[in-house]
């Protein structure tokens, strides 16, 4: 996709963090704008912003672990404006702690949004764009998933996560193969970002009452959510840099987005374990105190 000006793009996760700053970055390349996310006042807030900027926005609350809130969102765009060029399926929440800790509302809670959130979107979007796609020949398109770096590789303590983002990682994978094989006008890329300061170290906020767990987290669940907030909020690389270089790679028609390359060694070590059938390498080879300060807290 080449083009942005006047095109339609669809973000969810948008009230703050990566969606809203692809929000910034779609609008300052002249796009109309369909915002969505589960916390109304973050959402309000990103749409009166973007309204005085003389934006075009269309905004709507949606959960998008609910197909229905997911159809509604895409009826709603193609009603107002009538077109659908780029998506984002970026809402994202996060949970850690030692795996078999993880009460079943923790799997629900994560998976339905990270993983059920992106397939609810491949659905729903991919359908509506091959739609839009019939209708003008001179169509081009692009879905984005966001995963992370945890969907390459398998640290401590996120079990959770850890397997929410794997399977971004393959979905992603698998609709680019498809859209390839139908010769599709719309691309896709899968973007894996590190520890960028956004707010998912406090996702919890909007975590639905039906799936808080009872009693008290776990020493385990108080560690990894104590040193992700840390490793997070220390990110050197902004949620700004990673809109411009998904921008970037959308327009070069890239797959796979990392906004931290050098994670990638780790990622190698694992596929070369795999390759060779060795067990998993050791996470904390390169930082054997941050495994100290985690067991230290178990």
């Amino acid at each position: 996709m080449k083009n942005f000006s006047g095109k339609v793009a669809v973000i969810t996760g948008a009230g703050s963090g990566l969606g809203r700053e692809f929000a910034d970055t779609a609008a300052s390349l002249g796009m109309k704008l369909v915002l969505a996310d589960i916390q109304a006042d973050a959402l309000e807030k990103a749409t009166d912003e973007l309204l005085a900027q003389g934006v075009e926005v269309l905004a709507m609350v949606c959960d998008v672990s609910k197909a229905a809130h997911v159809e509604e969102l895409a009826d709603a765009a193609l009603a107002r404006f009538h077109g659908i060029h780029l998506v984002f399926n970026n809402a994202g929440v996060g949970s850690g702690g030692l795996i078999w800790e993880n009460s079943a509302e923790d799997w629900e809670w994560v998976l339905g949004v990270n993983l059920w959130g992106v397939i609810h979107g491949v659905r729903v979007f991919t359908r509506a764009m091959l739609e839009c796609a019939k209708k003008d020949p001179s169509f081009e398109g692009h879905i984005v998933n966001t995963a992370s770096m945890a969907g390459l590789l398998n640290a401590p303590a996120m079990g959770v996560y850890n397997v929410s983002k794997h399977a971004v990682v393959s979905l992603s994978e698998t609709l680019f193969h498809d859209l390839q094989l139908v010769n599709a006008p719309i691309g896709a890329s899968v973007l894996c970002p590190y520890f960028v300061p956004t707010g998912i170290s406090h996702s919890h906020r909007n975590r639905p009452e039906e799936l808080k767990a009872d009693g008290s987290p776990t020493n385990s669940q108080i560690a990894a959510q104590a040193l992700t907030v840390k490793a997070v909020e220390s990110g050197k690389v902004s949620a700004r840099d990673v809109s411009r270089m998904t921008f970037d790679a959308i327009r070069d028609g890239q797959f796979y987005i990392f906004s931290h390359p050098h994670a990638l060694g780790g990622v190698g070590e694992r596929m070369e374990a795999i390759v060779q059938a060795q067990n998993p390498p050791d996470p904390y080879a390169a930082t054997p105190h941050v495994r100290d300060i985690l067991r230290a807290k178990l």
